[in-house]
């Protein structure tokens, strides 16, 4: 997939929403990249300076491509509820990331110390539920939770559970990410 243009798209669906871009055009970019067309999950990160600004995205595939991406852009932009909407002079110093999520598998554990042995550290996107709640961190957030308790502690945390919420033995589920991201004043990730 060309990430160069996955990150022209967001933009534009941005940017379009402030009245400084035409619409994306989905329908002749699909005519051009039929990849374009194809169910997938995406999620897309917005950062200032390297601190996060918006994420919103799909865990599961359940519309083309193009639809997902212009979607979730925006929604990153104007609805993530940690966030005000993004002002356009905010928009001027963003970089977007996108990220397209593999189809995510379930991963069978007997306690922790087996799912700890089966869990790939930086590679792994991670999906907890239990009952009836959900979360999941991209295999990015590694990056800053980089030790596999503090990890899930945050993950449980984020579902509205106990941060302890392993030793109830929850539905994993893993997944993979291919990332293109924007450079800002903290590089290009």
């Amino acid at each position: 997939m060309n990430g160069e243009l996955l990150l022209q798209i967001a933009r534009q669906a941005i940017a379009s929403a402030f009245g400084l871009a035409p619409e994306v055009d989905k329908e002749g970019l699909v005519a051009q990249y039929p990849e374009l067309a194809k169910e997938q999950a995406t999620f897309v990160t917005l950062t200032i300076d390297g601190n996060l600004r918006g994420c919103i995205g799909s865990i599961v595939p359940h519309r083309r491509l193009i639809d997902d991406l212009v979607e979730n852009a925006r929604a990153a932009a104007f609805g993530d509820p940690r966030f005000s909407r993004l002002t356009p002079e905010e928009f001027e110093k963003v970089a977007i990331e996108v990220s397209l999520l593999t189809v995510p598998q379930p991963l069978a554990y007997t306690d922790v110390e087996d799912l700890r042995h089966k869990i790939t550290p930086g590679e792994d996107g991670v999906i907890l539920q239990l009952d009836g709640r959900q979360a999941t961190f991209l295999p990015q957030v590694w990056e800053e939770l980089n030790d596999f308790d503090l990890f899930f502690a945050h993950l449980c945390l984020k579902a509205g559970l106990p941060q302890n919420c392993l030793v109830y033995h929850p539905q994993i589920f893993t997944y993979r990410v291919e990332k293109f991201k924007e450079c800002d004043s903290a590089g290009c990730g």
